[in-house]
């Protein structure tokens, strides 16, 4: 029988895996560290839907349109979120939050960012 639900562990669960990430472009680190790192949990086999834990030390990316649906939760670190009208939203350790596919955003992490995250396509 397929299994039918997922617990998802923080990043430093010595049961999880962290691999490598290359989901922000390099020139997007503000600092000397580059350090990105990925878990997933789960993904559907057209990878439409996607759950796992990602590390990220602090960037700066302008996002002409966010390339999917994302709901996420802050595990440590600090995100702010510039949305197109020029708000300003912070987001640390316990702060759940949405992103729409095709937001125009800054995204900037000013602290390294853990995060769980569920994605549709």
């Amino acid at each position: 029988m397929p299994k039918t639900n997922y617990r998802m562990f923080a990043a430093d669960d010595p049961n999880v895996s962290m691999e490598p990430s290359e989901i922000c472009p390099k020139e997007a680190f503000t600092t000397t560290d580059t350090t990105e790192l990925n878990h997933s949990f789960y993904e559907t086999k057209d990878e439409s839907i996607l759950a796992g834990v990602w590390t990220c030390a602090p960037s700066r990316e302008v996002i002409d349109a966010y390339p999917v649906n994302e709901m996420m939760t802050v595990l440590g670190g600090s995100v702010s979120i510039t949305n197109e009208a020029g708000e300003i939203e912070t987001f640390t350790k316990g702060d759940s939050f949405f992103i729409p596919k095709g937001a125009k955003v800054i995204w900037e992490i000013t602290e390294t960012l853990t995060k769980h995250y569920m994605i549709a396509v």
